[in-house]
């Protein structure tokens, strides 16, 4: 009997395996992969989830699988440029841009460390119910033997197409269609300092520097482009970074593309109801949001640590286990909401509407709230205190009256 079986050991189920091991409790850890290998990601880990992996004596082991930092920020609107780098968060002032096949692996070997017990290539059939509540799991391991385990609560941690998250019938709500789809890749010899954001009417491309001395490119299109961006990626993809700026289309060509092209059109935005009668959802599985603002792995690990908070206080008899899940519920859709709202216009991928060019105008003569704008999306700043309309109205008026 385990007190949690976690489905999923990538950046929400690892954390959470971790923090319960680390508090005493007995944990199972399971995944379909073998690690370390690469999943589908938007790659960035923003400061808030580096502050995270500070606070769990992390940081420095995903820096020494030669990912380097990154401090500063440019984003370009094509007429205004921003560049800046986001305050610091508790003394962590660089964010990671770091593949999935060498953060995962770190944070697998961390909960196998605080003594979860991590079984690889486990394959999960089907959730085992008693009386209307989740009590464990039946799947077959790497050998192929069907094995069936039993917790105290079974945690989806599976992404947006959690297993869990069907077989309970998680409730979705706040739902906005896919507005974008992307292709990225990895490109050998071109040089890249910061992280870089573009963004033009119907295009968005980021940039940034990842582990061993390879520059990740990723390129977002309006939902409906699909099938012809499919079609003919690579061309697609030049096509877009040269309408973007014909001086990126030519960086990137300068250099060697050292792997596939990976992609998917599959972005849609939802909330599900994380929590109920012995199972709980962390990360993508109980809230997916458009990759346009890389905010998937920090939020993932704000979900392990608030999820292992509520149930240590249900498991310990500090508070009532329902009580303490719908308080992780809430905490975690009122930590969302800016963000989620944000993005989703972000992905609209149209050009900004007038009262937003009159910011990002008045932002480029003022560089400590740029600094403050970049701090709003990598988490160092609240997202409801830099966007709240008297700040913005703070801003413009300030560029008006110099």
């Amino acid at each position: 009997m385990y007190d949690a079986i976690v489905i999923g050991a990538r950046c929400a189920g690892s954390p959470a395996a971790m923090l319960l091991a680390r508090k005493g409790y007995r944990v199972l850890l399971v995944d379909r992969a073998a690690f370390p290998s690469d999943t589908l990601s938007s790659h960035y880990v923003q400061l808030s989830g580096a502050a995270r992996l500070a606070r769990w004596g992390l940081l420095d082991r995903v820096g020494a699988t030669n990912c380097p930092p990154i401090g500063a920020f440019t984003f370009d609107l094509g007429p205004v440029v921003l560049a800046g780098a986001p305050p610091p968060l508790e003394g962590v002032r660089e964010g990671y841009c770091a593949r999935r096949r060498a953060l995962d692996k770190v944070l697998v070997d961390a909960a196998a460390e605080a003594g979860a017990e991590v079984r690889e290539t486990f394959s999960v059939q089907e959730l085992l119910e008693e009386d209307g509540a989740v009590v464990g799991i039946r799947g077959r391991d790497a050998g192929g033997a069907s094995v069936a385990e039993r917790a105290r609560v079974v945690i989806g941690a599976d992404g947006m197409n959690s297993f869990v998250a069907k077989a309970v019938g998680a409730e979705e709500y706040q739902e906005v269609p896919a507005r974008t789809c992307t292709y990225y890749t990895y490109f050998a010899d071109v040089p890249c300092g910061s992280v870089e954001l573009y963004t033009r009417d119907g295009l968005f491309c980021a940039m940034l520097a990842t582990n061993d001395g390879l520059t990740i490119a990723t390129v977002l299109w309006p939902r409906a482009e699909f099938p012809r961006v499919r079609a003919d990626v690579e061309g697609e993809f030049m096509r877009g970074l040269e309408a973007i700026s014909p001086g990126l289309g030519a960086r990137v060509r300068a250099g060697r593309r050292a792997e596939r092209f990976a992609g998917t059109a599959d972005t849609r935005n939802f909330f599900r109801r994380p929590w109920g009668r012995g199972w709980a959802l962390a990360g993508d599985a109980g809230y997916h949001r458009d990759a346009i603002t890389a905010q998937g792995i920090s939020d993932a690990f704000r979900d392990a640590d608030l999820l292992a908070d509520a149930l240590d206080a249900g498991f310990s008899g500090r508070r009532p286990l329902e009580e303490a899940l719908a308080d992780f519920a809430r905490e975690r859709d009122e930590d969302s909401g800016p963000m989620y709202g944000l993005t989703c216009d972000l992905a609209a991928l149209k050009p900004p509407p007038p009262e937003m060019r009159q910011l990002f105008a008045a932002l480029a003569g003022n560089p400590a709230e740029t600094e403050r704008f970049f701090g709003s999306i990598t988490g160092s700043v609240p997202v409801q205190e830099f966007w709240a309309p008297s700040n913005l109205g703070r801003i413009v008026a300030a560029a008006a009256g110099s």
